[in-house]
């Protein structure tokens, strides 16, 4: 490639930017709690995310955990404007003059008992995703080149029961946990599945943007550990034209994402390949393996490595309760893996506050790699 190629710099970063990070213990608010946060501009946890972010500054970046505020004045274009805009900590202010920002299934009240707790209570495990209000623990993906927005699909809305081998859930005694009018009704999606394209140098790249329930929070029928496995198996098929068939979008548009397509797929996917945590791990171990997915390249940190020493595959780990959950995964057509991380310093490193104490930012860390386009 000349010297001038194109680069860009594409990150996930799990924010914990949802009411009940911000409440005592046990209580979950809405989501004003972080509309005020935003408005304010100098709440110090949200700050110190801004100073990671302004510390790496991507190009392009998937936010999970932001609550969902309709009016983006509240929500995104406040975080925008009251954090990103104004340096942090000797950072220099950063901005994205483009984003995307939308409804999830979090929150989003069901009129059946999911749970199988004997009330339908609409919220928490009752709803459609986990959640209390429409729109907890969502996404946002902020953007310093053009987002196509009539041409980006998401999938919110797609049903799991129309997923061809769905993994079933049951019961003990073997029966259906969930009842048939809930099944016709359930999506597959705990939040939603986008597919946001973005114009870099005159290139198309899909973002493809996710954040699969966590497999953890349930009983004996594992359902949540199930609901994982598909969501993170729905991108397998989303890959692969000869399996993509039977997706459809929130607009009624058939298929997946073209062979030759620049994507990179990315989010907090809450499973790991190396055996870390309780998900079923062959959507996962299938997912970083995928032949269309570049593989030279896995981004690690010096903070990680700390944190479990005991573990040589520790450095690849995302969150501070030690498991890799957090992938930026790119096409390998089309791009040339440049360099990448995790912002996770280690304890002797100046910016190790940003992420050593318990709230101080997130549990999460934020993941990054640099792409240089390649020819077609």
């Amino acid at each position: 490639m000349a010297e001038n190629a194109t680069k860009i710099k594409v990150a996930t970063f799990n924010v914990s930017m949802e009411s009940s990070n911000y409440l005592p213990r046990g209580e979950t608010g809405d989501n004003t709690v972080l509309a005020k946060i935003l408005a304010d501009g100098n709440n110090p946890q949200v700050k110190n995310i801004a100073t990671i972010i302004q510390r790496v500054r991507p190009d392009v970046m998937l936010l999970n955990e932001f609550d969902y505020i309709e009016n983006p004045e509240s929500g995104i274009l406040a975080f925008i404007k009251n954090y990103l805009n104004k340096p942090q900590q000797g950072s220099q202010p950063i901005d994205y003059p483009y984003f995307y920002y939308s409804t999830v299934n979090t929150g989003q009240p069901s009129p059946f008992d999911l749970d199988n707790s004997g009330e339908a209570t609409g919220v928490g495990a009752d709803a459609w995703g986990y959640g209390f209000y429409p729109g907890q623990y969502g996404m946002a993906i902020l953007s310093k080149y053009p987002i196509v927005l009539d041409k980006v699909r998401t999938f919110q809305h797609f049903k799991w029961r129309d997923m061809p081998g769905f993994m079933p859930t049951n019961k003990q005694d073997g029966s259906p946990w969930y009842n048939p009018e809930a099944w016709q009704q359930m999506p597959l999606s705990s939040k939603s599945h986008w597919d946001i394209p973005i114009i870099v140098a005159g290139k198309t790249i899909h973002i493809l943007a996710s954040h699969p329930t966590p497999p953890v929070f349930d009983g004996p029928e594992n359902r949540n550990g199930i609901r994982n496995h598909d969501e993170i198996r729905f991108w397998l098929d989303y890959l692969d034209p000869a399996a993509a068939g039977y997706i459809y979008d929130d607009n009624g548009n058939k298929g997946g994402l073209a062979e030759q397509s620049r994507f990179v797929l990315l989010g907090d996917l809450n499973a790991s390949a190396d055996g870390d945590g309780d998900a079923i791990s062959s959507a996962i171990t299938a997912l970083v393996n995928h032949r269309s997915i570049n593989q030279s390249f896995t981004p690690a940190s010096l903070g990680a490595a700390e944190n479990t020493p005991e573990l040589a595959h520790a450095k690849y780990h995302t969150a501070s309760w030690r498991m890799r959950a957090d992938y930026v995964l790119a096409s390998d057509f089309g791009f040339n893996i440049k360099e990448g991380g995790v912002f996770w310093p280690a304890k002797s490193e100046a910016d190790y506050p940003l992420v050593g104490a318990r709230g101080a930012s997130s549990d999460h860390r934020l993941v990054w790699l640099t792409l240089e386009l390649s020819a077609d």
